[in-house]
Formats: structure tokens, C-alpha cells, sequence
């Protein structure tokens, strides 16, 4: 019995393996096939639909989108508003979160009401457009901030993860003269890292995927981030006449470029996301456990 148990365990072991090999191995190939076509020549791209290994590599999507140094100001835009975007937000979800984490806090469910009210209904495009104009922050960097500042979402999740924290570690420190910003500060955030992690990596991918906002709030194009410039890359690249340039070249191949966009707006963010990942999968189970 105990060796069949151990056959069966194998073969369970194996077909399970084999299935998940095979989920994984479908996720990877697009991605492997964009980055792989960003690399590729003309040539080969039309010739082959689907490329995985570039047989001659060329790097003339990436000169085109790098042929001018707008590209690296745009970046500097994204990479600054997510990173102050990113602790604004954290700072006061945090606030919030353990706020409506206190059980002897008045007003509590009304509050927690309102909040998962805005969650089903929301007041629409054009009011928070004029919201914006009214309070002064059209073609500033703050509109890209401040409209998103804080998830519903991401705050009851943050909520959900401070009410497991024991609240006998909260009352030992008031017995030591602890404020409430100290708890916060001092107890409930550093024991809430994963939770920390998890949230801050939310809004981090927001931040840096900011178009609708941009589009809306700015029209100094000196002022776009990132995902507005390259969508301007792609939309001239589709316009451009493949047939020649200016200077006799020609020019790389409007999918060529729009692999090679996907890649450079998507790297930056999965390189941060290996250092927060041994944190995500335990902060977003523990603080959708309680309610």
C-alpha cells in the first residue's frame, strides 16, 4: 500500500508539473516573441509571424525611439511621479487604513460605507475634470498625483491586514506613553511590510502606466510621461512612408517599434517588482482574510 501510495503520489507530482510547465511556458513565449521581435529586422518580421530568436539582430526600433532625448525626460516625469506618487499615496492610505482599523473609532461603518460606495459608483470623466481645472492643477504634475491618490481598494485591503495586528501589542504601548502616530509608525507599519509591499506595488504600476490622466490634465508636452510619448512614437511610426526617409535609410517597421514601446515601458516596472515579490503573494492572501 505505502508504495503504491508513493507511484501515485509520482504520477500525481508529474501530471502536475507537466501542467503547470505548460501554463508557464504559454505566459512566457508572448512575451519572449515581443521582446524577440523588437530585435528583429524588417525582414524577418515579415517573413515570420511569430519570431522567438531573431536570426539577425538589429537594433533600429530601439534608435528610433532613442533618437531623441525627449524620451529620457518623459522617463525622468514617470520615474519621478511614481516614486512621490507612490509614498503620497502610501502615506495616507496608511493614515486611513489604521484609522478605520480602530474598532473604538466613532463613525466607523459610515465611513467604511463611503468608501465602498466610491468603489460601485464613481462621479465620471468630466466632473473630476473640472474638479482638477477648479482647484488649479491643470499642466502640473500634481494632477497626474492627487486625482488617484488613494484606492478604495488598496485602503480596506491595508485596513483588512492592521485589524489582524494583536491589540495587545497597541495597548502595551499606550501603557509606555506611546501617541497614536507613534503605533502607526513605530508597531503597525513595520509589522505590516508584506501588506506595505503589496500596496505600494499597486500604486507604483498606476503611477507608472499614467496616460488617461496626462492626456486630460497636461498639454505641455514637455510635461508627459513615458506611456504618452512612446504612444506618440507609435502613432508617427504608423504614419511615417516605409517606403524611404529622408536621409535614403529605411526606416524599421511600425510593429517592429510597437514591440520595442512594449518593452520599454514594461521593463522598468518588472525589474522592481522581483525585490517586492516575495512580499506580494502573503500581503494581498492576509489582508483579504478579514473583512
Amino acid at each position: 500500500m505505502v508504495e503504491d501510495r508513493s507511484i501515485s503520489g509520482r504520477i500525481y507530482a508529474a501530471i502536475n508539473f507537466t501542467l503547470l510547465a505548460l501554463i508557464a511556458l504559454i505566459t512566457v513565449l508572448p512575451f519572449v516573441h515581443v521582446v524577440a521581435g523588437s530585435f528583429t529586422t524588417s525582414a524577418e518580421l515579415a517573413a515570420h509571424k511569430f519570431v522567438l530568436i531573431p536570426r539577425i539582430w538589429s537594433w533600429d526600433a530601439y534608435k528610433f525611439i532613442f533618437s531623441t532625448n525627449t524620451i529620457f525626460r518623459a522617463m525622468g516625469v514617470s520615474i519621478g511621479v511614481t516614486l512621490f506618487g507612490t509614498l503620497f499615496s502610501m502615506f495616507i492610505t496608511s493614515l486611513m487604513a489604521y484609522g478605520l482599523s480602530r474598532r473604538d473609532l466613532d463613525g466607523r461603518n459610515v465611513i467604511n460605507f463611503m468608501v465602498v460606495f466610491t468603489m460601485l459608483f464613481t462621479g465620471g470623466m468630466i466632473p473630476t475634470f473640472l474638479v482638477v481645472k477648479e482647484l488649479g492643477l491643470i499642466n502640473t504634475y500634481a494632477s497626474l498625483i492627487l486625482p488617484s491618490a488613494i484606492s478604495a481598494f488598496n485602503m480596506i485591503i491595508l485596513r483588512n491586514f492592521f485589524q489582524n495586528i494583536p491589540e495587545g501589542l497597541e495597548e502595551s504601548a499606550k501603557i509606555d506613553g506611546c501617541s497614536d502616530f507613534g503605533i502607526l509608525f513605530k508597531i503597525v507599519l513595520p509589522l505590516s511590510m508584506p501588506a506595505i509591499a503589496t500596496i505600494s506595488l499597486f500604486y507604483a504600476v498606476t503611477y507608472w502606466n499614467t496616460y488617461m490622466s496626462a492626456i486630460l490634465y497636461l498639454d505641455d508636452s514637455a510635461k508627459w510621461p513615458i506611456q504618452v510619448l512612446l504612444r506618440q512614437i507609435v502613432v508617427l511610426a504608423s504614419g511615417m512612408d516605409h517606403s524611404s526617409t529622408l536621409d535614403g535609410t529605411v526606416p524599421p517597421p511600425d510593429q517592429t517599434i510597437k514591440m520595442a514601446v512594449i518593452v520599454v515601458a514594461t521593463l522598468p516596472i518588472l525589474m522592481v517588482y522581483p525585490f517586492l515579490q516575495k512580499h506580494f503573494a502573503k500581503g494581498a492572501m492576509l489582508g483579504s482574510m478579514k473583512g
